[in-house]
């Protein structure tokens, strides 16, 4: 007859367990020590697969070690793919079978997705909400399945402002019910900024390699600049949005979140296509895409002979930040020594309409509500099929979801809606007026190659017209908080984007890694 172990054999098993995954820990912090894997770019960390100095298990450890260290202080993360360290197994065979230069620059390199960008696999897909916990896609999407193809390691799901920071008005950037508040890395107390909140941080506090982010308006820029990473907001259309949690599709866009340029343009050149189940604005669209990728753009040079934008007001009124305004002048000159035009002082028409009454907030609304109930109906398995059911989960978890403190204000806006109205249509029509008349005008008549502007102010310009825009690093401010510059475009720019952010960025080499001052 069996009888049960003693008690102390499961003691001396679960001291072996400790001991083992502290060894573990110690040879990944060892493995760090050696290669300085912290601020390591994409380019870096292939050189160092080549040369069978790092296997990308290791690197996913390195970085499942730093989530597990950092996240419960900046809540970056909302999960990680139990899968990881299986792909990065598989990347690893991969690498030892095939010829080098056959494989991409993102093969086995560990990606972070933000939460509402959907792979099919263990991961959940929920916006930073209980509502969707559970619920089960049909399919990866657009951009993971390229990711995958591309044999990029899925590492986990970023954080973000909850439903892309649409649910309330009066939301907190960088808040979502699974994860709690999410931190900036450089000060604790500072706006992480949203929607694309945990992308950034993550990338800030190097607990991944790589990631993705959304943008309808701002939700890339904005936490680029306030972290201090590279965030590129392609054309809408570039880049597919089936599988993620849309928002308003006239101007929601996936784009890259990354620490340099380089490694942000690596990532589009495997994002960027064609999908069938985007397939009108990805058709569209891919008459942007260049013979031969995006990479042939990252040249030292890249300013030499642009001609910059420069409109003062509103975008550099910062006379209650001095150390910021002097930056900018300074970048002013760095620029002009690298070869670029400044044209100074110009204005954009119909600025105060684009900002106060362009029509983007009642189509959004509209948009939202349509989209999102196509998304939940789609569901192979969900808990709520529709916008409404949304918003009776919400009530119903009220303290899960922060209800009573922040609300849902947009949701029943949007619920309140009736499909795209003669109201809806017109606002289409006034905010292609504005882009036309305003930002399109404004680089024709100029000749420009890029706007220039600070952090994210122009983000809503950009939104309404579906244009690109490269946030960089530009600096700190009083309080060490980072600021970004952003260089945007018209609708197909981004070669001449991509040379301008990587000449600027070659230029002043800004960032620096976070010292999480509280």
């Amino acid at each position: 007859m069996a009888t049960d172990p003693p008690l102390g054999f499961y003691q001396s098993r679960v001291l072996l367990i400790l001991i083992a995954a502290e060894l573990v820990e110690r040879r990944t912090v060892a493995l760090a020590q050696a290669l300085p894997l912290e601020e390591a770019s994409a380019r870096d960390l292939q050189l160092a697969f080549r040369q069978n100095k790092l296997t990308s298990r290791q690197l996913t450890k390195f970085y499942l070690y730093r989530i597990r260290r950092l996240n419960p202080l900046l809540r970056g993360v909302i999960e990680v793919n139990p899968d990881a360290l299986r792909q990065a197994d598989r990347a690893d065979r991969e690498r030892k079978a095939k010829p080098y230069g056959s494989l991409s620059a993102l093969h086995g390199i560990p990606v972070l997705l933000k939460n509402n960008i959907a792979p099919k696999d263990k991961m959940n897909t929920t916006a930073g909400s209980f509502a969707l916990f559970g619920s089960v896609v049909p399919r990866d999407a657009g951009v993971v399945a390229r990711l995958r193809s591309a044999g990029a390691v899925l590492l986990g799901k970023a954080s973000l402002s909850e439903w892309a920071h649409y649910r309330s008005s009066g939301d907190l950037s960088g808040w979502c019910a699974r994860t709690g508040q999410g931190k900036n890395p450089y000060n604790l107390s500072a706006d992480p900024c949203g929607s694309s909140s945990g992308s950034a941080i993550c990338m800030a506090a190097n607990m991944g390699a790589v990631s993705l982010g959304t943008e309808t308006d701002g939700s890339i820029l904005c936490p680029s600049s306030s972290n201090s990473v590279v965030g590129i907001k392609p054309t809408v259309g570039l880049t597919s949005r089936s599988g993620v949690v849309p928002l308003a599709p006239r101007q929601d866009i996936v784009g890259p979140m990354c620490r340099t340029v380089a490694d942000a343009v690596n990532v589009l050149d495997v994002i960027v296509g064609f999908d069938p189940f985007d397939a009108e604005a990805t058709r569209e669209a891919s008459k942007y895409i260049p013979s031969g990728g995006y990479k042939q753009f990252l040249k030292a040079d890249g300013l030499k002979g642009k001609r910059l934008g420069i409109v003062r007001n509103p975008y550099f009124d910062y006379r209650s930040r001095s150390l910021v305004a002097k930056a900018f002048e300074s970048h002013f000159n760095t620029l002009r020594k690298q070869g670029a035009v400044l044209l100074d002082h110009l204005e954009l028409a119909n600025i105060n309409e684009i900002y106060s009454n362009s029509g983007e907030d009642l189509a959004m609304s509209a948009e939202f509500k349509l989209a999102l109930n196509t998304y939940l109906r789609d569901l192979v398995v969900s808990p709520v099929r529709s916008l409404a059911d949304v918003i009776a989960f919400n009530n119903k978890h009220k303290h899960a979801e922060k209800i009573d403190e922040y609300g849902q204000d947009l949701f029943l806006a949007a619920q309140a809606t009736n499909g795209i109205d003669k109201a809806v249509k017109s606002a289409w029509q006034n905010m292609d007026r504005l882009s036309r008349d305003g930002f399109e005008k404004l680089m024709r008549q100029n000749k420009l190659d890029a706007l220039v502007t600070p952090e994210s102010i122009v983000s809503q310009v950009l939104a309404i017209g579906g244009f690109p825009g490269i946030s960089v690093p530009a600096g700190y401010d009083e309080n060490g908080v980072p600021f970004g510059i952003c260089f945007g475009g018209l609708r197909g720019s981004e070669p001449t984007l991509i040379e301008i952010a990587y000449g600027f960025e070659q230029a002043t080499k800004i960032r620096r890694p976070p010292l999480f001052r509280r």
